[in-house]
């Protein structure tokens, strides 16, 4: 036990000791606190995630009884996408791919999403994708959700109609920038409220907002904006996942039932997609790639249990490639993975996964 064998935050094999661990677990929890201003994890809680880190095993998990619901974002991509997109090639359909999962991987949710997973592109194709959607519950049981990306850089030059604010905001050309966001963001939310209804019609369970706010403020103004459209016209389960721990803020002045969306961290931004009328709400904490994973496991646990204890929604925490704790590398180490989705049930205190 003099020496432990871990990961770095970009997934290389690193050997601490017992010490070194403990220091780690301690700095990332205090980090995580200054940042969010939030309580650090107690004495007891570091020393759980000090054990947590020395086991042997190289698989480990939650105590018999604390199991949760396991949700997803695109996962059947991993199937039939290519080495490139962090996919395996098999050569199955998304309803093959879905089915998998159900039946052999075990999952508690799955949902249909486009490969490009934006809802942009999917608005032009939504009857196509409204087929894939009624196929694939013929075909299944558990509950089945669309998924896709708000992502509003795609309603700028050259991808869409409107001026790019990365253009404008070099060039001193604020004001042009925040019109620009807040043009994009109106239509962007349109296409959210389309999409989703559009799959309430064919008997879809859910929608899944996914890796909101990636284009900072604005976008997640659209998305909360759309999810209170879909709330108050469908009976949709709801749930919005984040792009990461803090909203940028690329607008800077947008506000949100008199909040502003620039800055905020999961405990504030859980308040506000539960006031929008969301179920489920997803927290992301990003991945420093140079500290090591109890280091990491430890900041996102700290900020994810402030989460938890300010929601009064469901919160499934983003446990994969580059968050949660999760090392950013292409295929995550299954050690690294299952302890820090441990961490997130017995400290982080969340709902799912």
């Amino acid at each position: 036990m003099g020496i432990i064998r871990t990961r770095m935050g970009d997934g290389r094999a690193v050997e601490l000791t017992v010490d070194d661990i403990r220091a780690d677990i301690q700095a990332g929890t205090e980090e995580a606190a200054d940042r969010g201003r939030i309580p650090a994890l107690t004495g007891n809680e570091q020393e759980w995630l000090v054990e947590l880190f020395c086991r042997p095993d190289r698989v480990v998990g939650v105590e018999q009884g604390h199991e949760v619901v396991l949700t997803d974002d695109g996962s059947v991509n991993a199937l039939y996408g290519a080495q490139s997109s962090s996919g395996v090639g098999v050569p199955v359909s998304r309803e093959m791919g879905i089915r998998v999962y159900e039946r052999a991987f075990c999952m508690d949710t799955m949902e249909v999403g486009h490969p490009d997973y934006s809802f942009k592109p999917v608005r032009p194709i939504v009857a196509l994708e409204q087929q894939a959607m009624e196929s694939t519950l013929l075909g299944t049981i558990i509950p089945m959700y669309y998924g896709a990306m708000p992502n509003l850089a795609l309603y700028a030059r050259p991808d869409g109609p409107f001026p790019n604010p990365a253009d404008l905001l070099p060039a001193g050309r604020i004001a042009d920038a925040r019109i620009a966001q807040e043009e994009a963001a109106e239509v962007c939310s349109r296409d959210m409220v389309y999409v989703a209804r559009k799959m309430w019609e064919v008997g879809a369970d859910g929608i899944n907002f996914d890796t909101t706010a990636s284009a900072g403020d604005a976008e997640f103004l659209a998305t909360l904006r759309a999810v209170e459209q879909v709330a108050g016209t469908t009976g949709l389960s709801i749930e919005v996942g984040m792009a990461a721990e803090f909203v940028l803020g690329m607008h800077g002045e947008v506000e949100y039932q008199g909040t502003r969306l620039a800055g905020l961290y999961p405990h504030e931004q859980v308040r506000l997609v539960e006031m929008a009328g969301a179920h489920v709400f997803g927290p992301a904490v990003n991945t420093n790639t140079r500290r090591s994973s109890p280091w990491n496991v430890s900041r996102a646990v700290t900020f994810v249990k402030a989460c938890s204890q300010a929601a009064g929604i469901p919160v499934h925490a983003n446990v994969g490639i580059g968050v949660g704790g999760v090392p950013m590398c292409e295929t995550a180490p299954v050690s690294m993975v299952t302890r820090a989705s441990a961490a997130m049930v017995e400290i982080g205190r969340v709902d799912g996964l």
